[in-house]
């Protein structure tokens, strides 16, 4: 019987900023929660009462959080795709995700946490799924030139004559 929760569940390995990164997750995302947060026991000196371990969902994907010290770092390598449905979706995550973070090129961005995000609007896949390849590929040429992905933008090289 099918359910619509996967057994593939995101882990992230944090350094000493579980706690935070929790809280700004949460904030970012619409309809997400925190499912649980577990603290170092208290005969951990120097550590005590400190977010070891969290799951958080994120707009219905779970998501793992580990403190688990400064010996991994995040990488481009894995992201996260973001599939946004108005502009006012992408931007608002834009922002949010962007603020002490680095944007790059083509709705990607490096989170404050170095976590890398695509934020892109389901009108790219639209408009690059195209049967006309001319049409398709100025939508990714247009795209190719942008950070943060502007809808507006893409119809217009797709409308060009």
């Amino acid at each position: 019987m099918k359910t619509n929760q996967s057994n593939i569940t995101p882990f992230l390995w944090f350094n000493g900023n579980v706690e935070e990164a929790v809280n700004f997750y949460v904030s970012v995302f619409k309809n997400s929660q925190v499912l649980n947060m577990n603290q170092l026991p208290g005969d951990v000196p120097g550590h005590k009462g400190k977010v070891f371990t969290a799951t958080i969902e994120l707009d219905g994907q779970k998501f793992m959080l580990l403190d688990g010290g400064p010996q991994f770092k995040f990488s481009p390598a894995v992201s996260f795709f973001v599939n946004c449905t108005t502009q006012k979706e992408v931007d608002d995550l834009w922002e949010k995700l962007s603020e002490s973070g680095k944007p790059n090129r083509c709705g990607w961005i490096d989170d404050k946490f170095g976590v890398t995000w695509q934020i892109v609007p389901k009108a790219l896949g639209e408009l690059m799924g195209d049967p006309d390849r001319k049409k398709a590929k100025r939508v990714m040429e247009a795209m190719m030139q942008m950070g943060k992905i502007e809808i507006k933008k893409l119809e217009e090289a797709y409308n060009q004559k």
